[in-house]
């Protein structure tokens, strides 16, 4: 089977309880526990093990800071200007509002309740 590049993600947070409720708001999702060993909390993101695109997961890590890092996490939406609407109301930041790539269709970006910059990516 092809696949996509990225299999995983993960995206740092100081408050977990916090940025739990932001992303299930903004995204109308429900998030899962994951049982690791070790010092870390993660709470998953829906996933299909068969379905095409990537698994993620919040993770809160001593010594580890969210914020700005370079890489950028898009979730996929029917339409991304509602999901960007829910943000505000979720105690996140709009960044840039819903806007055009053509033929690839629309994205926004957001920063949540921890500092990080995040897209929102859909095809009308």
């Amino acid at each position: 089977m092809t696949r996509n590049p990225v299999g995983w993600f993960e995206i740092y947070v100081q408050d977990m309880a916090r940025a739990k409720a932001f992303y299930e708001a903004v995204l109308r999702i429900t998030l899962q526990k994951l049982e690791s060993p070790g010092p870390h909390e993660m709470w998953a993101f829906p996933m299909e093990m068969d379905a095409p695109g990537a698994a993620g997961a919040l993770i809160r890590m001593p010594g580890v800071a969210s914020g700005g890092g370079g890489t950028m996490v898009y979730f996929s939406c029917a339409d991304c200007a509602e999901e960007a609407a829910r943000v505000l109301q979720a105690g996140g930041r709009v960044e840039n509002p819903k806007t055009s790539i053509g033929e690839y269709g629309f994205i926004a970006h957001a920063s949540d309740t921890e500092g990080n910059m995040f897209g929102l990516h859909s095809m009308q």
